[in-house]
């Protein structure tokens, strides 16, 4: 039998991957009610990206499968580096230290638990 799932993505936040990964292990495999809850009462910033990846999944089930919202569960969520923004900051005696500006891509799988 073939699994209904519903997909949403977020490519290029100007967030690390790291730090993002923290908040995307604790609402792997929960049902979605029980991850929205662990999202709003974490203090990360990050938790506003990955709520808004996390809402627009569910829509996506809800409005192009037919798929009820309360049966949901994060089947995958995964958290993947994007393009990294390279700046320069001054040093000592004309020399320069490189900046890595990290981005991050985050997918959000919602599945119908069985």
């Amino acid at each position: 039998m073939e699994q209904l799932y519903a997909t949403a993505c977020a490519k290029s936040l100007r967030v690390s991957p790291t730090k993002v990964r923290l908040l995307a292990d604790l609402v792997r495999g929960k049902k979605v009610g029980q991850a929205i809850a662990i999202l709003n009462n974490c203090q990360s910033p990050v938790k506003v990206d990955l709520l808004k990846v996390l809402n627009s999944a569910i829509a996506n089930a809800v409005n192009n499968y037919e798929l009820e919202a309360d049966k949901l569960v994060v089947s995958e969520i995964y958290v993947n580096p994007g393009a990294t923004l390279k700046r320069m900051r001054a040093r000592a005696k004309g020399s320069g230290n490189r900046i890595l500006k990290r981005t991050s891509h985050i997918h959000i799988k919602v599945a119908v638990k069985e």
